[in-house]
């Protein structure tokens, strides 16, 4: 999700809580429609797979303090009437006109950027302005100073997907991942220059990355050309990197899944993605996790269920069922006329949760109707339909008398 998009978009509104609300409102809010919208309890329905989306990209920002505060800044700004879209110098809402805008399109500071969410869009973001934030670039315009922040960028954020069993979905498990992505240059140790030679600060930016441009009355920060918003100017080159201080590297990494991992998740493991440039910080890794069906067991929320057959005779008396759970077996009991469709619960037995209590094995019971059996099995249940009352179908039999 762009930046831009957040301008179009009522966050508190998705999540039913007011602008003033605490992150624990937040965070409440949020669970209560993730639980009532997840596609788990609402298969098939469409509206409330979007809502779902919407609750997640929703709280994605305002679970986040610096995404919020950037959020509550750019929508005052803009909901303000600060700018004006297609706004030019001198005409009706220019900066000379009766509008108060400022002589420029909005749409020219977002052209061409397409950030992605999350902290992937943060960095996208700042590096497009040459390592500024967006609060930074409009300080900077209503300041009419530079208001750029000096140092190396940031890495970018590196996105993979992995496939798992049910069971290490459940129980957690640390996985090998095997990236191909840029690394820190190994000869010029990232600064981009032939060994033996060092970086000169650029001449015209003096080391910010940064330069003004002037726009009417006002003025706002962009990347310098002459060391592309870098600071520094390599004169002598890596002969590995070429300057640029980084090459395609592979590398392993042990990733820990947390234990009750669900299909779809996404998972953030900070500092692991890209090198930053020059030494900047690195990006974060981002892990979708896909899994596989179990043969025996399903999810629903928190707990697992599991559906075991019995006969009719185990119904009818009752018996002590073993069955299998993720690690281990339970013995459960089955009451004298269990009816089939019944859920017998095993405690303690589902997935972990996040404030580390566990969820329930719901198993269901089945009974089963043999297709065949054998002359003696039939006479013993002639003999017991012969001394069984008749099953209840007086609301039934009113109902044909009344059609017939």
């Amino acid at each position: 999700m762009s930046s831009k998009d957040w301008l179009e978009k009522d966050f508190y509104s998705v999540l039913g809580v007011p602008k003033s609300a605490s992150q624990d409102d937040v965070k409440k809010s949020y669970r209560k429609l993730a639980r009532e919208l997840h596609p788990d309890h609402n298969p098939g329905n469409s509206e409330a797979e979007e809502r779902f989306k919407s609750v997640s990209e929703a709280y994605d920002v305002l679970s986040d303090e610096r995404k919020r505060k950037e959020y509550d800044e750019m929508r005052a700004l803009f909901g303000s009437g600060a700018f004006r879209r297609n706004a030019r110098a001198g005409g009706p809402g220019g900066a000379g006109g009766p509008g108060g805008a400022f002589p420029f399109d909005v749409s020219d500071l977002f052209g061409g950027v397409n950030t992605g969410g999350g902290a992937a869009g943060q960095a996208a973001g700042d590096r497009r302005f040459g390592g500024a934030g967006f609060s930074d670039l409009f300080g900077s315009i209503f300041s009419g100073g530079g208001g750029g922040r000096q140092g190396p960028n940031r890495g970018r954020d590196v996105e993979t997907e992995v496939t798992i069993d049910f069971a290490a979905a459940v129980q957690g498990t640390t996985l090998p991942i095997t990236l191909r992505a840029p690394g820190v240059c190994d000869v010029c140790h990232g600064n981009g220059a032939k060994p033996g030679t060092q970086p000169r600060t650029c001449p015209t930016c003096r080391g910010s990355g940064l330069v003004q441009r002037n726009q009417g009355s006002f003025s706002f920060s962009e990347p310098c050309k002459e060391c592309q918003g870098v600071g520094t100017i390599v004169d002598d080159k890596c002969p590995e990197c070429r300057g640029t201080g980084g090459v395609t590297k592979t590398r392993t990494l042990n990733v820990r899944l947390p234990a009750g991992v669900a299909d779809g998740q996404r998972i953030r493991l900070s500092g692991r993605g890209e090198p930053g440039d020059r030494g900047g910080s690195p990006g974060d890794l981002y892990v979708v996790v896909k899994v596989r069906r179990d043969d025996l067991f399903t999810r629903s929320g928190d707990n697992l269920t599991l559906t075991v057959p019995i006969t009719f005779a185990e119904a009818v008396l009752g018996t002590d069922l073993r069955v299998p759970t993720m690690d281990g077996v339970v013995t459960l009991r089955v009451p004298p006329g269990t009816p089939s469709g019944r859920v017998l619960r095993a405690r303690g037995k589902g997935v972990p949760k996040r404030d580390g209590e566990t969820g329930d094995l719901l198993v269901t019971l089945e009974v089963q109707v043999p297709k065949e059996v054998s002359p003696e099995a039939r006479e013993a249940l002639q003999s017991f339909a012969d001394s069984t009352p008749a099953a209840s179908r007086e609301h039934l039999e009113a109902r044909v008398r009344k059609a017939g």
